[in-house]
């Protein structure tokens, strides 16, 4: 179980870092980097090539602003990848809507605007599909997020 998380600046941890304190809750496997599709696109391919050969299942790539980087990777790669639209310009929108309006047959999952949170768990969900002890883990994940929510509200709240 293995998942690569890509960014496009240094700027981005901060939003990108709520991907790996997800997959971290479930022991996923995974490694950060930092590349651009538009300043260095050698070596995003180069690491694209050794993702694959190491046998990384799933990418979760961040970018804000021409929000390119997904949609590249996506094309470059047959793994699944998931696109956190990073807010920059227009608060996020202009990145949310180029990642999510990929090209028929290139297909990038696409969560909220700064929600790198919820690609991991997307990433997990993924995961928990070949293993079993993930799944175990996301169902009981689940449970307890339930049973929290019914404990935290059970006494109404007061307006």
């Amino acid at each position: 179980m293995k998942v690569a998380i890509i960014f496009g600046s240094k700027s981005d941890v901060e939003v990108m870092r709520g991907a790996a304190n997800c997959l971290r809750e479930f022991g996923v496997e995974f490694t950060a980097h930092v590349l651009s599709a538009h300043r260095v696109p050698e070596k995003l391919e180069e690491v694209l090539e050794k993702l694959e050969l190491e046998g990384y299942e799933v990418i979760i790539a961040g970018a804000g602003l021409a929000a390119h980087l997904p949609g590249v990777i996506a094309s470059k790669t047959i793994l699944p990848v998931i696109g956190v639209p990073i807010k920059a310009a227009l608060e996020g929108l202009d990145s949310l809507y180029s990642i999510v309006q990929m090209p028929k047959s290139i297909p990038v999952a696409t969560v909220g605007i700064n929600n790198s949170y919820n690609a991991a768990m997307l990433a997990v969900e993924i995961l928990s599909i070949k293993y079993g002890e993930l799944k175990e883990r996301l169902v009981s994940y689940r449970q307890t997020m339930k049973e929290n929510f019914i404990n935290d509200n059970k006494e109404g709240v007061e307006l």
